[in-house]
This record gives C-alpha cells, structure tokens and sequence, in this order.
C-alpha cells in the first residue's frame, strides 16, 4: 500500500539539496569499525564484505545486510550510519560491497550496475550456508535499492524476513534524466568523475580493450557514460536497453518477501512522477512517501548541532516486527 511518510524535515533543512548534501556532512568524521571478508565469486572475480563484528556458525542474533549506492561503499554516510544502528540494535551487520567499490579494483571487466543480482544471491546464499540459525533482513540505498528489488521479484522464495528499499531510482532513464537538470548536475559530475576515474584504472589493467579514452574524457552525463560503458560492458545493447531491463518498477509486483519503501518527493536524483507511477503493489509491501527528505538525507530534529537521523530510527524499527 501507498502511505505518507511520517518523516519531518528539521526546520533548518527544508530544501532537498540541503537534506541531500547535509547527511553527509554531519557524518564525515562517524566512523565504525568493521571485520573484513572476501568473498570469492563463481565466475572467478570478488566481492568484498563488512562486518560489524567477528561472528561464527552458531549465531542465532539477526543479521541485517547492507546495500550501498553508485560508487559507495561502508565508507559512505547512510552506510557508517546504518551499520552503527543495526549494532545498536544488538543485531549483527554486513554491507556488501559491490565490485570494485571497497577500494580493490575487481578482477574482470565486467562491473556491478542497477539490475546486477546474481552477487547478491551469492552473498545471500553464503550468508544462509554459514549462519543458519539467524534470521535476516536486507536493506539497499539508491542503486543498490534497484538492485535489491530486482532481486526480491527474481528470488521470490529468498532467506530474508524482511527487506527495505530507500531512495532508489525504480525507473532508471526518468532519473537519468533528472539527476542532469539544474543544480543536480553537481551530483551527477560528482558520480560521472568516479564512475570515469574506476574506468580508466580498468583500462590501464588492460581488463577493458573496447572504451575509447579520448571520448570517456568528453562523457558528463551518466546516460553518456552508460551508453558508452555500463551497457556494452555488460551485455545491454545501449543505455535503453539497460534501463528498461534493469529498472525496479515494474518488478515490485512480484516482491512476495515484507518490503518497506521508501521516497522523498523532492529527492534531486529521481523522478518523483515516474518512480511513484506503480498502479498495484503486493499487499506485504508498504511505500512510503514523503514530501521532503532529499536523497538519502531525511534529517530531523530540532537543534542544528544534534542532527537526527530518522532513517536510523524506521528502518530498524520495521526489521523488528520480523527479526
């Protein structure tokens, strides 16, 4: 079902961009220490986990997954807070990082991009093999929310008890599109510069051969660069293509797993109109609007110098229903 969110922006970070850049300024020095594991992967290359603390086959605490965004890591704002309130909790976290993205190129060309699941099903799988006594949830921010998605409608009978999926772009050329209007542009130069700079050490490593230099350097837009990267890389035959087979949207229906979403209206990545333009949803699933909340920001409270986190609050208070 469609239901209004009961965030409340902070009387001083009203505007969407302030939200959005805020979140991540508040956190910059938060840290949380994390045990590192690699995975290895069927297909010969890796992935690399993040776990809040060391924990062995007998665990029978929840597990709560994480899922970051385009180029982010355990190193990013929502994911340092997330994994700290997770801890809190008494719960058990692990971000897993997608390829390349925890500071270790991957091995192939291929790379991890919004409708990606098969990494995450191995994750979920190694996850069920080695902990079999702890139930688990998942939660995946912007891209990695797209992801999540994609893979609930694909792995209906999947180990989580509960999913969240936060500010994603569920319809991927309408957020193409609006992440290169106005002041967004900064945002998508920010991705654009990372997404390029990640390219070019794969193409010094000689793992892609078909990426013209000259014009990668000439790319400033994301559609741009999935039209001359993403989409070629991994087997899309141009960005359109991507898009209409990677976007969450029109998969939701097919989430049989709890699921809590949730949007800002004013998130300056996405495009309210077409991320919310769903007729039918599962009755499991509640999406939560709000009209305000930037992207990945939602700050409350009511003193400028004790920021409140509210997607730190809601989140774990939806997984404790089902963990």
């Amino acid at each position: 079902m469609f239901t209004k969110s009961s965030f409340s922006p902070a009387w001083w970070l009203k505007n969407p961009h302030l939200q959005t850049i805020a979140a991540k300024f508040f956190r910059r020095h938060h840290t949380i220490a994390t045990i590192d594991e690699t995975l290895e992967l069927p297909d010969g290359d890796f992935i690399d986990l993040a776990w809040t603390e060391k924990v062995n086959s007998a665990c029978n605490r929840p597990i709560v997954a994480v899922l970051h965004g385009l180029e982010g890591s355990k190193n990013s704002h929502y994911a340092k807070g997330m994994l700290s309130a997770i801890k809190a909790r008494g719960w058990v976290g692990v971000l897993m990082h997608f390829r390349g993205c925890s500071g270790r190129p991957n091995r192939m060309a291929k790379s991890y991009h919004s409708g990606q699941t098969c990494d995450v099903d191995y994750f979920s799988q190694h996850l069920a093999q080695h902990y079999p006594a702890a139930k688990k949830a998942i939660v995946g921010f912007s891209l990695g929310g797209n992801v999540l998605t994609k893979y609930l409608a694909e792995q209906k009978q999947n180990i989580y008890q509960a999913a969240c999926v936060i500010c994603a772009p569920l319809d991927l050329s309408s957020c193409c599109d609006r992440i290169n209007q106005g002041f967004s542009r900064v945002y998508q130069k920010y991705l654009v510069d990372m997404l390029k700079t990640s390219t070019m050490k794969k193409i010094k490593a000689k793992l892609l051969h078909n990426v013209d230099v000259k014009s990668l350097q000439h790319v400033r837009s994301i559609r741009d660069f999935d039209q001359m990267v993403t989409a070629p890389v991994n087997g899309f035959i141009d960005a359109n293509d991507y898009y209409q087979r990677s976007s969450g949207r029109d998969v939701l229906k097919d989430i049989i797993a709890p699921c809590l979403i949730i949007h800002a209206s004013d998130d300056p990545f996405l495009c309210d109109k077409n991320t919310t333009a769903i007729t039918t949803l599962p009755q499991q699933m509640t999406f939560e609007i709000s009209p305000r909340g930037g992207h990945v920001g939602f700050i409350s409270g009511s003193n400028p110098f004790k920021p409140q986190f509210w997607l730190e609050q809601r989140i774990p208070e939806f997984f404790t229903r089902y963990l």
